[in-house]
Parts: C-alpha cells; sequence; structure tokens
C-alpha cells in the first residue's frame, strides 16, 4: 500500500467518484488506488481495493475523526497522494489531513492528471472565465469537485485492514436532524430546467416544474434561490459553489448568468436561455436565446410540446 493513491469522501457517490480519479492518477503514477473507509466498509463504496481503518467506531464520522484517522494511516503507509471528494465535511476533511502530514492541498479541481513526478489539478479561476493547472509534488492532497467525474462501478473490492487505533474526538454529536434535501440527483438529469431571480416569487417556480416534469427532466436554479431566499433545497444550486452538471439540454429561465453560475453548467451539450434582458450575459453562453418574459415564454413551450404530443 505504500506507493498507492487513496481516495475518501463521506458520501457514497462522491466516494465513487473520488476512486475515479484516484484510478486515473494511480494509472499515470505506476501505483495503484485504494478507497479509503472508516470503521466500516459502507454499502455501495466500490473499488478494487478498500483500505478499511480499522479503531474508530463505525457510525458517524465527524471530518475530525476522518482526518485523525486517515492522517495516522497516511504516516504509516506514505501514500503518493490522498484525494477527497469536495463535499462540505470534504474540504475539511483535506485541509486537516494538508495541516497534520505538513503537504499543500489542490483544491476544487476539475481533472487531475500526472506529469513527471508532479500531481497537477485543473481548476476554474477567476470565477469561471479561465481553467487554470496547479501541480504540486508527490506527497500530495487534493480535493475533486462534485460531479466532475463519473462514479466508479464496480472492482473486486479486497479488504485490506489497519489498525489506527482509537480516536478521541474534540467535539461530541449530541443530535442529528434530517435536512430536507432534493428529490433528484442533477448529475445524472439528461435534461434541466433552472430557475433564476427571473423568478418573482416561490410559488411560480411551479410552472417551471410542470415544465420539466413534461419534458422528463429537473428543476434546478442559481444560487439565489436556494442559499438567499430558500426556495429550494441546496442541492438545486447549479454553480461554481454548488453542483456542476452536464445535461444533453439546459433551459436556463429567468437566470442572468453570472460566471459562478455559468461555471457549473457551462459543459451542458444544449443551453437555452430565456430572459427579458437581450444584453444579459447568459445568451454569451447560449445555443439559442428567447428575449421575453419567462411568464409567456414558458406556458407556451409547454403548451407546443402538449399540442405535438396530442
Amino acid at each position: 500500500m505504500t506507493t498507492s493513491v487513496w481516495c475518501y469522501s463521506d458520501m457514497v457517490p462522491i466516494a465513487n467518484e473520488a476512486a475515479t480519479a484516484a484510478t486515473e492518477v494511480a494509472k499515470a503514477a505506476g501505483s495503484e488506488a485504494a478507497t479509503v473507509e472508516i470503521g466500516e466498509r459502507r454499502a455501495g463504496v466500490n473499488g478494487d481495493v478498500c483500505l478499511l481503518l480499522t479503531g474508530p467506531a463505525g457510525g458517524y464520522t465527524s471530518p475530525e475523526i476522518a482526518a485523525e484517522a486517515i492522517g495516522r494511516a497516511a504516516q504509516q503507509q506514505k501514500p503518493r497522494a490522498i484525494i477527497v471528494g469536495a463535499t462540505r465535511n470534504g474540504r475539511e476533511v483535506a485541509a486537516r489531513l494538508a495541516a497534520r502530514l505538513r503537504l499543500g492541498c489542490l483544491s476544487e479541481a476539475t481533472r487531475l492528471s500526472v506529469e513527471k513526478e508532479t500531481l497537477v489539478a485543473e481548476r476554474t479561476a477567476f470565477a469561471g472565465k479561465v481553467v487554470a493547472k496547479v501541480g504540486m509534488p508527490f506527497p500530495a492532497v487534493a480535493t475533486v469537485k462534485v460531479g466532475a467525474y463519473q462514479q466508479l462501478e464496480g472492482g473486486k473490492g479486497e479488504v485490506v485492514k489497519l489498525d489506527v487505533g482509537p480516536v478521541e474526538p474534540a467535539v461530541r454529536l449530541v443530535e442529528s436532524k434530517k435536512k430536507e434535501t432534493g428529490t433528484v440527483d442533477l448529475r445524472k438529469a439528461k435534461i434541466i430546467v433552472s430557475a433564476g431571480r427571473g423568478v418573482k416569487k416561490k410559488e411560480d417556480l411551479g410552472i417551471l416544474q410542470s415544465l420539466a416534469n413534461q419534458m422528463g427532466g429537473a428543476l434546478g436554479c442559481s444560487r439565489p434561490l436556494s442559499s438567499d431566499l430558500g426556495w429550494l433545497p441546496e442541492e438545486h444550486h447549479i454553480g461554481l459553489t454548488g453542483v456542476t452538471v452536464k445535461p444533453d439540454l439546459y433551459l436556463a429561465v429567468g437566470i442572468s448568468g453570472q460566471l459562478q453560475h455559468v461555471a457549473g453548467m457551462k459543459d451542458s451539450k444544449v443551453v437555452v436561455a430565456i430572459n427579458t434582458d437581450k444584453e444579459a450575459p447568459i445568451f454569451q453562453a447560449a445555443d439559442y436565446g428567447i428575449v421575453g418574459d419567462l411568464y409567456q415564454v414558458v406556458p407556451a413551450i409547454s403548451k407546443a410540446l402538449s399540442s405535438r404530443r396530442g
């Protein structure tokens, strides 16, 4: 395990995305990839090799516990790189790991590669205006942006156990409450109807949801509707600080098209924008543009789709 590339995430789907990144890096570096699990192996986590860290109890694993356990293992095994999914907890795990191991951290990578003895990360910079390439000699810590990689499927699932001893956290979990989440994984959606500040009130999201349902798609939004107004769960937020999506069709409705949002949907195959402002930046990122009021355009599209199917 001393030459392997490790990956970890607190969320199973993101662990499989990180595993894809680790597999690619390991192949380029002439080593093997290992998925790190803490306390117990979770159902659905894929990969050829699972490094199971025993000592910490299974169940809730805080960023503090994860970083301490992985840090102890890394000091023993000396992996070439540790790749962490950039979830909220994952960012903290990576930062703690980098500090503990006295390494730098390549953050929010959209692609990782190897150049000689250097781990190279591609990441957006200047609010998505450019793609920067940043390198760091091995050993290194890196986080990969959620949705940047496909999930790894299958693997022989060899389990290698490593006892790192008990971990005593400084923070004690008192209570857990279920967080409201979206019902659709936007990263898997082929069609997305996305709402922006052009939507006047929360109740009006219904016409966009109806259009999304009619097209067999999902409803997304720009940052203000989720983070500022709370009209939709955060999982619907598409952008630099939200979800990165690559649907076949992206319908941007009432979205101005600031760079932070465009960075999360710029790889969509076809982009259609609807906005009353013909100078809105979103039209620069669109394949097709409709200058008009969404309250007139969206019902017209819905009616046209109904007549064609009727």
